[in-house]
């Protein structure tokens, strides 16, 4: 136990250290958007870019991973959303923002952080794969879902469409493609246009979850527990379980077998704490208070979550 909190421990003080620098006043919110945005639109691209371009295609485009991947999220989030509307009786946006706090992780943020120093060789992928799966289907689905609360709502398959073309514009969309794109015909960058890209990759990993941790800074537990329970418990444990029954399953039924660095990685992914832009995307239908605070709880239990589940796979 003690050599896997070695590992993830440094995780955990980078957030520590973003949380105190902010709290100490050293960095002010807006300048933490600031280094948020540089991670989103320069540094995550060009990692994703790196990761893909530098491997063969049948590499990287995972069919199994993929399926698997959405498979376990999509019957999270339909629990989720039943449970919600049917037991809890919430609206279908607040249903909605509640099954994305469950079934979407910070990928980018935390988990490939975490999977870089676990299995360096499959992180980049593993972070490319994640965000294919994230953005391109359980986002747009999720955001068309909370979209059938308002008053002059359209059709969700509508509103899945214009969500994904929002995110297809994305640096990291852009990023995705043009690494699969270079990754098909084989093409690498010149030298000295290939060490720019690097550099700016390298950036991804320590200030995101500077980034993380600053922005927990303000952000408070107080009255929310009955609110954000089921999110934790959601994110932390049943996405994960979700997950491993879903890759059982894929393996049960003849679909490409991963191999244990991927399995580890599926599983690990899934377990990670809620994505960092989940209260921006819960602003517009009024439920930033609460995602807040799941935002806040995730992070601070995926410390415990985390290193036992690592310590169970071992």
């Amino acid at each position: 136990m003690l050599d896997i909190l070695a590992i993830t421990g440094s995780i955990y003080l980078l957030i520590a250290t973003g949380y105190l620098c902010t709290r100490r006043g050293l960095f002010e919110k807006a300048e933490l958007r600031a280094y948020g945005k540089f991670v989103l639109n320069v540094a995550l691209p060009a990692l994703l870019f790196n990761a893909l371009s530098q491997r063969r295609l049948s590499e990287v485009l995972n069919v199994g991973y993929l399926v698997v991947y959405a498979a376990g999220s999509l019957l999270l989030i339909g629990g989720a959303v039943v449970w919600a509307r049917r037991l809890a009786g919430k609206s279908w946006s607040e249903s909605a923002v509640s099954a994305m706090g469950m079934a979407c992780p910070n990928s980018g943020f935390v988990g490939y952080p975490i999977l870089l120093l676990l299995m360096p060789q499959v992180a980049g992928v593993v972070l490319a794969l994640n965000m294919l799966v994230e953005n391109l289907l359980l986002l747009p689905l999720l955001l068309a879902l909370a979209d059938q609360g308002d008053a002059d709502h359209q059709p969700w398959y509508r509103s899945a469409m214009q969500s994904v073309a929002r995110l297809a514009g994305s640096p990291l969309i852009l990023g995705l493609v043009l690494g699969f794109l270079a990754s098909a015909i084989g093409w690498q960058l010149p030298g000295p246009l290939a060490r720019t890209v690097t550099l700016f990759a390298q950036a991804s990993s320590a200030l995101s979850l500077f980034v993380i941790g600053g922005n927990l800074h303000g952000l408070s537990l107080a009255g929310m527990g009955q609110r954000i329970g089921p999110i934790m418990a959601g994110k932390l444990l049943l996405h994960p379980l979700c997950v491993f029954a879903a890759l059982a399953l894929g393996t049960a039924i003849g679909l490409p077998a991963l191999g244990p660095e991927l399995r580890t990685a599926l599983v690990l992914s899934a377990a990670m704490p809620i994505m960092g832009i989940y209260p921006i995307l819960a602003q517009r239908h009024g439920h930033e208070g609460f995602s807040a605070a799941a935002l806040l709880g995730t992070t601070l239990g995926s410390f415990v979550t985390l290193n036992l589940l690592l310590w169970m796979w071992r």
